[in-house]
């Protein structure tokens, strides 16, 4: 269905792609004057056109890990067909995803790295208009187990070789990584052995970041790099603050949610948004979960050490989720310094066994899908929409930073909405 306008009646507050706007995300809105004129150079004057929201700027994400297997033909038979509903769903929701790279996995073989196999997965999925990044370059856990066999020094030239090989790889399909992961407990991890931790003691935090920055950024200097963490607290910021004097290239903060012992709520999460803003960094919330079933226990600490044979996902859970992770969106989206919410991930029992997903393991969509798609893609979306242009061929539009469409006489041009004040002249 078209909405028809004759006229714009967007301001910065009251009525926003039709729609009441209370002004919180007015640092995400813009409105512009569009001048149509034909390729003649012709006014297109007293003219229908439609204009519709093609792309969010901001970036709505989620873990998408069954895209490896389902693109190099792993699923069969009923696994495949319900690999494609989900898939359906998820892009019909998200312009953003984070694939694998755990080096246990990627590499599990010095020397035979799964290159082929997950840049068939990247550029399936960016063909299907999603961004992607790469999830993660150096990381204690789930690291490569040959790295025991080495010297320090030789685990340090091993990652650092990793870091530049992956990154070159995939530079122009991934260009957004988390090139570092919960660094705040890297040196003092003690539930096993292994490579990262080891070196991360002797070099010292600052300085092993410091390193994999510097080499992810020589692989490629146009990358946005990102440290990552679930330490919310204060140490991680007194790490940020250690290594942005040390002059450590962060592009943006990453900050973990795991909320599988219960919602955050907006005091807490903005309590986080505070502490991590003074910063003047982009925030990025790489890994939001809310569970639909049961909450693990408080006093548990690590959220690995919470193990059942099942944990189903229940109808009161599904709504408490559906409730929860609308505050949640709707609170990091108020913020300016937020560009960007990932979900993890899409199913449920992909992480932990939790019921986290949007969706359950026989792939019945759950209340918290729905509602989170009425806000991306229809409180915050401009839906294909009429206007008439003036005499002098212009209209003005309002709506969310992102990609947009014009259609008139049949046929169509794409123009991106962003901060800058010039008028957007479309030649159809």
């Amino acid at each position: 269905m078209l909405v028809e306008l004759k006229n714009n009646p967007f301001s910065g507050r009251g009525i926003v792609m039709g729609i009441i706007n209370d002004n919180k995300y007015s640092h995400r809105i813009v409105t512009k004057t569009a001048k149509l004129s034909g390729l003649d150079g012709s006014v297109l004057k007293n003219t229908e056109v439609v204009v519709q929201q093609t792309r969010h700027k901001f970036l709505f994400g989620c873990a998408q890990f069954d895209a490896i297997p389902y693109v190099n033909n792993e699923f069969k038979g009923e696994e495949k067909e319900r690999a494609e509903q989900r898939f359906d769903k998820f892009i019909d929701l998200f312009n953003y995803a984070t694939l694998p790279f755990y080096w246990a996995f990627y590499e599990s073989v010095k020397g035979q790295p799964m290159i082929k196999e997950t840049k068939k997965a990247a550029e399936w999925l960016v063909s299907n208009g999603l961004l992607l990044k790469g999830h993660t370059l150096c990381w204690h856990t789930i690291t490569a187990p040959w790295l025991l066999d080495m010297t320090n020094e030789e685990i340090l030239m091993a990652q650092m070789k990793r870091i530049n090989r992956d990154v070159s790889e995939f530079e122009g399909l991934i260009d957004i990584w988390d090139a570092i992961n919960e660094v705040v407990i890297m040196p003092v991890f003690d539930k096993y052995d292994n490579g990262i931790t080891r070196i991360c003691k002797e070099l010292g935090r600052i300085k092993l970041v410091s390193k994999v920055f510097s080499e992810a950024k020589k692989a490629n200097p146009s990358a946005t790099l990102l440290i990552n963490d679930f330490n919310t607290s204060e140490s991680y910021a007194i790490l940020l603050e250690g290594l942005i004097e040390a002059g450590v290239p962060i592009d943006a903060i990453g900050i973990q949610s795991h909320m599988h012992q219960g919602y955050w709520g907006v005091e807490k999460t903005l309590e986080v948004l505070e502490r991590f803003s003074r910063f003047n960094l982009p925030l990025h919330f790489t890994e939001n979960t809310l569970v639909s079933g049961q909450l693990i226990p408080p006093e548990i600490e690590d959220l690995n050490d919470y193990q059942v044979k099942e944990w189903p996902s229940t109808v009161a859970g599904e709504d408490r989720q559906a409730r929860e992770v609308i505050s949640h969106y709707k609170t990091l989206l108020a913020n300016p310094k937020v560009e960007s919410i990932t979900w993890w991930d899409f199913a449920d029992g992909a992480w932990l066994g939790a019921p986290s997903g949007f969706i359950t393991v026989d792939n019945r969509v759950k209340p918290a899908y729905d509602e989170l798609h009425k806000l991306i893609k229809g409180e915050w979306w401009l839906k294909p929409t009429k206007y008439m242009t003036n005499e002098n061929g212009e209209i003005t539009i309002s709506g969310f930073f992102g990609d947009y469409e014009v259609s008139c006489q049949g046929k169509r041009i794409g123009f991106t909405f962003d901060s800058s004040n010039d008028t957007v002249k479309l030649k159809i």
